[in-house]
């Protein structure tokens, strides 16, 4: 049944006979708007996070008007109002420190103005998860736009790939293999346009999921963001919301269990980002859905890798575009889906694959020639990551997913930047460098630092991947034998804290085991010697973050943001 206008939530603002609505009129009417601009119309609030320190955002003072455009089209009323930009290139110490932040702030903006429905526009990493977070736990109407992936790099004729040809190229910077005029021109030819990361990062794994769980229109997330095609998704997103406000489909309407399980199986298809695990968890727990890392697992033991787009694979997000997108990739995994799981165009999953197939077998590869047969992602466990670490194991070298090393420590960042260099350092190929204090408290926010350097002195003998542990987060753009999300972190105690120079770690992707090879005497011996470090913050947010702040399996999660407790709206006097 479809609502009629005094059940709209903003007739309570805008549509009764007092003295506050008379307020809220005249007051819109300050600001040229007439009556019958907004009397009896869906109220649709925009949430843009644009600003002038993302660049995968700035196209969004564009992309908003057209968002308008199409809510005015379908007879809504737009609001645009502007929240945390998350700036991915800039903000430090990490946006994942602010993911939990923007998701409130998002959540009390629907909850505190005259919204009947959303669009929420996001794209750069943790703009995704934050706005699906926020609207989730208010439980509108609301629907996602995303930024899109920016144009391939160039550089000397070779194609560039965010983040993964900076970290490759920095190698071989570090080896000598480069000289500076080199690196100042890569540095100029790897972003050629707006959009987010056009690798398989976290920006389009997150994206792309967001699409499968049925929160965006179908086809939206592989749209580039200079695309024409991108400016006419905005608009059909902007007439959709004004159905879905009529029509009362919320969030929590689409966000099940087994649309959760289909965004697993898209994230392992797509080989993404080690991140898409946190922010999954964290928005599931939102929809009161108990997803957990075993799940992750499991699915990734069945799960081929068929987007054939780095830093697993060769190609970019725009030839994933022109090869089908990830319509044709899902289509292709028909089985592994539940099919039936509604979706913000009112159609179910099934129905919008309807006609989908792959145009390039090379970017987009079938289940008969898949790049790999399955195990895009891995959960480990062990006495030194009891509740659990996961790794990559496509980005991999595959001689180092069954290893045994010498543990070399950092105590934090710091210790690793000032010392991973030093030709005094006693490593080899086979070390494994492990980091500390890199985790949700440790960092603060968990950085993006889990693809430690390798030493210069190695790097110059050739090599270029050896096993990394930490507690950290990688960037989706990433790659190597980096074991992350090491929980439970060291700065609260976890195994990881009394890991010694020295110690022989085994790391075995196949039986899902990291192991610190000591036995359980030393570690409780090292355990009662073991001191907490100090509060890293002592005001602000910073110490509501260290407070409140989950672990990594848990999704990361503020402990009182989790949950579906109902968000009141406020009383209007």
């Amino acid at each position: 049944m479809r609502k009629k206008p005094e059940e709209l939530r903003s007739h309570r603002w805008y549509g009764v006979a007092d003295l506050r609505a008379f307020g809220h009129r005249s007051r819109a009417a300050q600001m040229g708007y007439d009556r019958s601009d907004y009397a009896g119309k869906p109220v649709i609030a925009i949430l843009n996070t644009w600003s002038e320190i993302n660049p995968c955002h700035t196209h969004f003072k564009a992309r908003v008007d057209e968002v308008k455009r199409g809510i005015w089209q379908a007879g809504g009323f737009p609001v645009e109002l502007p929240v945390s930009s998350l700036s991915e290139p800039f903000q430090k110490p990490t946006t994942m420190m602010y993911r939990n932040f923007l998701a409130m702030e998002a959540e009390e903006i629907l909850r505190s103005y005259p919204a009947d429905g959303a669009v929420l526009m996001g794209g750069c990493d943790k703009t995704t998860p934050a706005l699906v977070m926020g609207a989730t736990s208010m439980n509108l109407p609301a629907i996602f736009m995303p930024a899109g992936p920016m144009l391939r790099g160039n550089w000397r004729g070779k194609t560039l790939g965010s983040g993964s040809d900076a970290w490759k190229y920095w190698a071989e910077l570090r080896a000598g293999n480069i000289d500076e005029c080199a690196w100042r021109e890569i540095e100029a030819g790897i972003a050629r346009s707006p959009g987010h990361c056009m690798t398989m990062g976290t920006a389009s794994t997150m994206t792309s999921a967001v699409e499968t769980l049925g929160l965006t229109l179908p086809g939206a997330a592989s749209i580039p963001a200079a695309d024409a095609g991108h400016a006419r998704m905005a608009t059909l997103t902007g007439k959709r919301i004004v159905d879905m406000v009529w029509e009362d489909l919320k969030p929590r309407d689409l966000l099940t269990a087994a649309a959760f399980d289909n965004a697993i199986v898209t994230v392992l298809a797509l080989g993404g980002s080690t991140n898409a695990i946190v922010h999954l968890i964290a928005m599931a727990r939102r929809a009161g859905v108990p997803l957990v890392l075993e799940r992750f697992d499991e699915l990734a033991r069945t799960t081929p890798v068929l987007a054939d787009v780095r830093p697993s694979g060769r190609f970019l997000m725009e030839d994933f575009y022109y090869a089908g997108g990830l319509r044709a990739l899902l289509a292709e995994l028909r089985d592994a889906l539940a099919l039936d799981c509604r979706t913000a165009n009112g159609a179910t999953l099934g129905e919008n694959l309807a006609g989908a197939e792959i145009h390039d077998s090379e970017v987009v590869r079938t289940r008969a020639n898949p790049l790999l047969a399955a195990g895009g992602l891995a959960v480990l466990r062990g006495n030194l990551a009891p509740d659990g670490a996961v790794i990559k194991p496509a980005a991999a070298e595959p001689r180092l997913l069954q290893h045994v090393g010498r543990a070399v420590v950092f105590e934090d960042y710091n210790d690793m930047a000032a010392r991973i260099d030093d030709p005094a350092l006693e490593v080899t190929p086979d070390s494994v460098l492990v980091l500390r204090n890199a985790g949700p408290q440790g960092g603060p926010g968990m950085p993006e630092w889990g693809q430690l350097p390798i030493p210069k002195r190695l790097l110059a003998e050739g090599v270029r991947d050896m096993v990394r542990i930490s507690d950290a987060r990688m960037s989706g753009t990433s790659y190597g034998a980096c074991v992350l999300h090491v929980a439970p972190e060291s700065f609260v105690g976890g195994p990881l804290a009394l890991a010694q120079t020295g110690d022989l770690i085994e790391l075995d992707v196949a039986g899902r085991r990291l192991m610190l090879r000591i036995d359980d005497a030393e570690l409780m011996r090292r355990r009662r010697l073991w001191k907490a470090p100090p509060a890293r913050y002592q005001r602000g947010y910073g110490a509501l973050f260290q407070k409140h702040v989950g672990q990594a399996d848990q999704g990361c999660d503020f402990d009182f943001l989790e949950g579906t407790a109902p968000t009141p709206d406020p009383e209007i006097h």
